[in-house]
């Protein structure tokens, strides 16, 4: 009875010890999960405004929300008396672990921070990344989807897309079609200038402004070599491209215009 008497004491004893701290404890765990809850409710709200997608934003905000909650753990865990420097260490450990593992997709998700944050485009602007053109349909937290002309669904991760140039056509407006079209040295450049600029005033596409450009790129070893620029909408390019380049094939074939090649070369007197 005595030894039970000493244990009894000893155990009253050690919850008053406790008490204190684990009733402090509980009111921090509570009061602290509210204001973390609210917390994470005005990132969400802050980020929405910023312009950040639902995506990136629901992702910022759990990881805050983990985060803190992380913390607030720790701080409870302290007041109970629990040593939290073993557990912090776990912790950062594990930390390293995951980011090592992680590290092209951390580089990705800090790409899709900075364009969101910066906007070198959105949603629907028609870019060029690597070579790759099309139409931005989404942006996520490590890609960035984009629809080509042909219908294909490039997926570019976000870190990519940084290291590189991005070319945005829709910033502007518009973008240019560059073609080359060779002229035989005996042909007048100024008729077919004149010809070449009806055939474009008869695609309703090409956009008067800025007006259609046509000049002599190079002297070629056959024929010279003029460029043909009409402006356009980034969605209409391709369609446009290939309208001009079958206008003007016809247009040639029409007035009996003769190309050069290297075989059979003939020498003619050149024209104006």
């Amino acid at each position: 009875m005595e030894k039970l008497n000493n244990y009894s004491v000893l155990v009253i004893n050690w919850v008053i010890e406790i008490l204190p701290g684990l009733v402090l404890a509980i009111v921090v765990l509570f009061v602290g999960l509210w204001v973390i809850k609210k917390l994470a409710g005005l990132l969400e709200v802050t980020l929405n405004k910023s312009g950040f997608t639902k995506e990136i934003s629901s992702f910022l905000v759990t990881m805050a929300n983990i985060g803190l909650k992380v913390l607030l753990a720790i701080s409870v865990a302290g007041m109970v008396g629990v040593n939290t420097a073993a557990f912090v260490g776990v912790l950062a450990a594990a930390g390293l672990a995951v980011g090592l593992a992680l590290q092209g997709s951390l580089s990705n998700f800090a790409a899709g921070i900075l364009i969101v944050t910066f906007k070198p485009y959105k949603i629907d602007d028609w870019i060029e990344v690597n070579d790759k053109f099309g139409k931005v349909k989404s942006i996520q937290i490590f890609n960035t989807i984009v629809n080509t002309p042909g219908n294909k669904t490039l997926i570019i991760p976000n870190g990519q897309v940084i290291s590189g140039i991005i070319t945005n056509f829709s910033t502007v407006g518009n973008i240019r079609i560059e073609l080359k079209v060779p002229l035989p040295y005996t042909e007048d450049f100024p008729k077919v200038r004149v010809l070449i600029l009806e055939e474009l005033s008869k695609i309703p596409k090409i956009l008067n402004v800025p007006k259609p450009e046509i000049g002599i790129e190079e002297f070629g070893e056959t024929n010279l070599v003029i460029t043909v620029r009409p402006y356009v909408l980034p969605c209409d390019y391709w369609e446009v491209y290939y309208d001009v380049m079958s206008k003007i094939k016809t247009l040639y074939h029409n007035h009996q215009i003769k190309v050069a090649f290297q075989d059979g070369l003939m020498l003619e007197e050149v024209g104006k």
